[in-house]
């Protein structure tokens, strides 16, 4: 008579199959979820042949989206974080600034929301200046509106941009007391902290990247429309507390970015953490590993990370 196989009680086996579960786990942890960030007609928008491109990089975004990484369900704090890559208005430099953001704080156990967002044109919106902020509402209330089912604490919801993203996120942490988008809810805009990396802030001849601002603006806007998206000129008592990062030598947007907000918080008495590196140009995040370590502190000090 032939002896039954035994190999799945072999010890070695055993412990392939635990390696395999705990793998599975993490996979399961850090998978992701695409939400279209409009359920129903998108805002400002009109008729247009103009058609999403790019891998990994985008332009000419038509349908904004939002990729849901979930958090370390060993590590959950319940917080969130809604991230805003850069690229000028002209482009969303997804992936790099993105989606490995999002699988770092995941990992620690933020849920984390990659943001991608419509790009200001003519061509797609009646108004090119308040779509990108229309998207970032919307992302702030998608998220806070479905936090029960995610598992998340809705009055922990943070906003995170880089370089121009950077400028879409203080725009959001600074501009929230007026909806630009539909909220029958009445759902609270305000994100409850934000994070930005070498931001752009001001729309300002003396501090801002000109690119942007002509993408945003337009490349004669009037006074009143610089000063309305300069945002270190709309911080008041009730904005939201702030961690900044930027390089001394950052030769695309000046630091002076990210002092002059760090001042505006400071002198309304708004909770700030700025950390000024003294090499590393724009983007230094590509070469410097270990730049969220004192991010990770920071949100560890305020509880929106587990210690």
């Amino acid at each position: 008579m032939k002896k039954p196989n035994k190999v799945f009680c072999d010890s070695s086996n055993i412990r392939l199959l635990l390696v395999l579960h705990f793998v599975l786990l993490s996979v399961f942890a850090q998978a992701q979820e695409i939400i279209t960030l409009y359920s129903s007609a998108i805002p400002n928008s009109k008729p247009s042949a103009v058609k999403e491109s790019g891998i990994g990089m985008y332009k000419d975004v038509t349908v904004p989206t939002l990729e849901y990484f979930k958090p370390n369900a060993e590590k959950t704090s319940g917080a969130a974080v809604i991230i805003i890559p850069g690229g000028g208005y002209s482009v969303v430099v997804y992936d790099g600034e993105g989606v490995s953001t999002a699988k770092a704080l995941a990992e620690k156990g933020i849920a984390a929301f990659v943001l991608k967002y419509r790009l200001p044109n003519d061509a797609i919106m009646t108004d090119k200046k308040i779509g990108p902020l229309q998207d970032a509402q919307q992302a702030i209330k998608l998220v806070r509106d479905n936090a029960e089912k995610w598992g998340l604490d809705k009055n922990k919801i943070g906003i995170m941009g880089f370089s121009v993203g950077g400028h879409l996120a203080s725009a959001a942490a600074t501009h929230f007391e007026k909806s630009y988008i539909e909220n029958k809810e009445n759902t609270s805009l305000r994100p409850d902290f934000q994070i930005l990396v070498y931001p752009v802030i001001s729309m300002t001849n003396a501090l801002t990247h000109t690119g942007s601002r002509d993408n945003l603006l337009g490349k004669n806007p009037s006074d009143e429309v610089v000063n309305f998206f300069s945002n270190e000129l709309q911080v008041q008592a009730n904005t939201p507390p702030a961690y900044l990062t930027h390089t001394a030598d950052d030769k695309v947007v000046d630091v002076d970015n990210s002092i002059v907000y760090f001042e505006k918080l400071r002198n309304y008495k708004v909770p700030v953490e700025m950390h000024i590196y003294p090499k590393g140009d724009h983007g230094f995040i590509f070469k410097h590993p270990g730049w969220m370590e004192p991010l990770f502190s920071w949100l560890e000090s305020n509880a929106w990370l587990k210690k």
